[in-house]
């Protein structure tokens, strides 16, 4: 992976037959609140500046455009297997898992967690989109499940958590954690800490971490960047409401299997 600035995590660069990245807003051609590698369809951003985007991260990853991947994201636990580039529109999803060469899986974020696998012996790659709600539904269950039917061993795959909102900037209320509790129990305190009142500081990644685990994932690894908190490295949707702006980039995190 080249050509721009891009995060890795060191479990799966050390995988041969695997590429991936974390990239971040830097290096693309959009301006204004998507300011520049804005990558998400969904936006407001000109459909052609998210295209050329698009265009120079798959180049990134060493793939033709139209073989990276992505899926129209809804806060789902639907994971979807991926054989080629999309026929039509984008299937609605919050992970995609792929066996086949040369296709870069991807997972779209502005603070929620994406999150990349691979199974590099049984050759299945796969890429979430993990909010505190896709988590709660069992999202990152569904994408553990799907990388099995195709082969995968949850106890052999190796899972990174990229960058997302993190703790310090991620503040919620008592009905949040109170769902937590409802279908974690005691466990879920471990979540939160106290900020004022009865306003809550939330754990994202440690959360995700937590269900891959529970999904029976032993190899999990976290980037640990705080997207709300770094405005210069990574576009966040929370962060742009506190400012009032009417719109917000999306960061693509992505994997593929290597020829």
């Amino acid at each position: 992976v080249s050509a721009l600035p891009f995060t890795q995590a060191e479990p799966l660069a050390e995988i041969a037959r695997v590429r991936h990245a974390f990239f971040g807003r830097d290096g693309g051609v959009s301006g204004g609140v998507s300011a520049s590698l804005n990558a998400g369809p969904g936006s407001r951003d000109a459909p052609a500046a998210v295209a050329e985007n698009r265009a120079r991260i798959a180049a990134a990853m060493e793939v033709a455009p139209d073989h990276l991947l992505s899926a129209h994201q809804v806060h789902s636990a639907r994971a979807v297997m991926v054989d080629g580039p999309w026929r039509g529109a984008r299937p609605e999803a919050d992970a995609l898992v792929t066996t086949v060469p040369g296709l870069a899986v991807s997972a779209l974020a502005a603070d929620c967690a994406p999150v990349l696998f691979a199974d590099a012996a049984a050759g299945v790659v796969a890429a979430a989109h993990a909010g505190w709600k896709g988590a709660l539904a069992g999202g990152l269950a569904a994408a553990v499940a799907a990388t099995a039917a195709a082969g995968a061993t949850p106890a052999r795959i190796v899972a990174a958590i990229g960058p997302c909102i993190g703790r310090a900037s991620y503040e919620a209320g008592p009905e949040f954690e109170a769902r937590c509790a409802a279908d974690d129990g005691p466990d879920s305190a471990q979540f939160f800490s106290a900020v004022r009142g009865d306003r809550r500081h939330f754990d994202l990644p440690a959360y995700c971490a937590a269900r891959l685990a529970r999904a029976g994932v032993r190899q999990i690894t976290t980037i640990g960047a705080d997207t709300c908190a770094d405005d210069e490295r990574y576009f966040s949707n929370r962060r742009a409401f506190l400012r009032g702006e009417a719109d917000y980039g999306r960061n693509l995190s992505a994997i593929a299997l290597v020829a």
